[in-house]
């Protein structure tokens, strides 16, 4: 247990944009990995690259100190200049042993995630070992370590509330309009195409017979979400000539002020007086008060939305101590887990040497005594020979194993 070490940079002592300086590309990543795994003189080793942390599992008998640390980084060959590499050195996260383990864990339940309960994070971690599993970086342990970090997961992920109300303004915003309910085929009139409604586009795109039309002050960006929406483009100057009619508006522009002010508003829905629904995800809002005061709207708006994904972030905090529980729980149920695959390994040539003896016993100790048994006799003694052999091997690993049980027991 103790030859299991992570060093990590994450989004908790180091800021974001200069996480982006210690990524490894995909181009680079095997060739680095390979030139870590050489250096270090380390028995398996994986990478888990993402938006917010930076981590290196390594399997060995290093001692994790600073010398170990500063060749990690020599061979690593990251571009930093000298005189930011003892600042970068000491933004670094250690772990060894059961903390490592226990860090991992915490991981891939999400519960050290920038936000709580984001189950993408197990994906990247699987993803992440299987690339260096690919490259021939990992063994026998990490395969077993990631099998129970999977299935710890899961376990999380479906006995508790941790990953279940969306905290996503977007996702939340999505939800309301559901809720709200939806015209057969609604068409929709998307106002920005910024990163916010290119990401509200990927849950309405499941409308498939709906109609989208984009309209965006840069319309190669209009172009590219409405490509992506099989819609219609538009320029966003061209929006007080539009009278193609909506059911959902959806807004989210850069603007200080409110774009679709009541005159604007009234154009756009010529006579068609029917309830229409706005989602307004701009800070400070699109929508003018005007609109709101004077038209049949359901109106979506992000204070709202802001203040019930903060609760519900809360809520997926209150549910920490159960998924830290299940960890408990896994890693007790992993550490006996390690001995007893230790044993199995370590034993594994027992049963090539006890045929070994055997065939030695039978034709050349007693040759001579066995040479003279008829064809029965010579049969039956294979028989015992057999049948003791089988329990030569198979005992010793029962009893292996049951001293690992004992002993786990009693720690």
């Amino acid at each position: 247990m103790k030859n299991l070490k992570v060093i990590a940079y994450t989004h908790k002592n180091v800021d974001l944009k200069d996480l982006g300086n210690l990524v490894i590309c995909d181009e680079e990543l095997d060739p680095k990995l390979l030139q870590l795994k050489n250096v270090l003189k380390t028995n398996e080793l994986f990478y888990i690259g993402t938006c917010n942390r930076v981590e290196f599992v390594f399997y060995d008998e290093n001692n994790l100190d600073d010398e170990f640390k500063t060749r990690f980084f020599e061979a690593l060959s990251i571009s930093i200049p000298e005189c930011k590499f003892n600042p970068v050195l000491s933004q670094l996260e250690s772990y060894e042993g059961l903390e490592a383990i226990n860090h991992l864990f915490r991981i891939s339940c999400s519960l050290e995630s920038l936000v709580v309960g984001e189950k993408e994070i197990l994906a990247q971690v699987r993803k992440a070992y299987e690339r260096s599993r690919s490259a021939g970086f990992t063994g026998d342990f990490m395969r077993m370590l990631m099998n129970q970090l999977v299935k710890t997961a899961k376990e999380v992920y479906t006995n508790t509330d941790i990953s279940r109300k969306p905290i996503s303004v977007v996702s939340l915003a999505y939800r309301s309009l559901r809720e709200q309910g939806l015209v057969e085929n609604p068409r929709f009139l998307i106002v920005g195409a910024g990163e916010t409604n290119q990401n509200i586009a990927k849950y309405i795109q499941k409308h498939k017979d709906s109609e989208f039309v984009v309209f965006n002050r840069t319309f190669e960006k209009a172009e590219a979400l409405a490509k992506e929406l099989n819609g219609r483009a538009y320029p966003l100057s061209e929006l007080e000539n539009y009278n193609g009619g909506f059911d959902v508006l959806i807004t989210c522009t850069g603007s200080t002020e409110a774009i679709i002010t009541n005159d604007l508003y009234q154009k756009l829905i010529g006579d068609d007086k029917s309830k229409k629904t706005i989602i307004d995800l701009a800070v400070p809002n699109d929508i003018s008060e005007e609109v709101l005061a004077n038209n049949a709207v359901n109106y979506i708006e992000v204070s709202s939305l802001q203040s019930v994904a903060n609760k519900n972030l809360q809520d997926r905090y209150e549910e920490l101590v159960h998924a830290e529980r299940i960890i408990d729980e896994n890693i007790q149920e992993f550490l006996p887990l390690l001995k007893q695959r230790k044993v199995e390994l370590a034993m594994r040539e027992v049963p090539q040497k006890v045929k070994e003896i055997n065939s030695f016993a039978l034709n050349t100790v007693f040759a001579r005594e066995v040479s003279t048994l008829d064809e029965n006799s010579r049969a039956v003694l294979e028989k015992v020979v057999n049948y003791l052999e089988k329990k030569y091997i198979s005992v010793p690993m029962v009893m292996a194993k049951e001293i690992l049980v004992k002993n786990s027991e009693i720690e």
